[in-house]
C-alpha cells in the first residue's frame, strides 16, 4: 500500500463575470480581474460558453470558445 499518492488534488476556482470583467477567486480566497476586453471571445459570449471551462495547470480553459486565461 502506497504511503502518498500522486494524484494532485483538484483545486477548484471560481469564476465570475461582472461589469466588463472576468473574477477568478482561487481556493485561498484571493481574487484576480481580467478585462473582458482581452478577450473579445468572452467578451461577446453566451452564458452557456462562458459557464463551460475547465482549470488546467495554468489557468483557465473555456471549452466552446477555446480561450485560455493564465493564471
Amino acid at each position: 500500500m502506497p504511503l502518498f499518492s500522486s494524484r494532485k488534488e483538484e483545486k477548484k476556482v471560481k469564476v465570475s463575470f461582472a461589469n466588463g470583467l472576468l473574477f477568478v477567486e482561487k481556493p485561498d480566497g484571493k481574487q484576480q480581474a481580467f478585462p473582458l476586453e482581452w478577450f473579445p471571445k468572452l467578451m461577446n459570449a453566451t452564458d452557456e460558453e462562458r459557464e463551460d471551462w475547465k482549470q488546467t495547470d495554468k489557468g483557465i480553459h473555456f471549452n466552446q470558445l477555446d480561450v485560455d486565461v493564465t493564471l
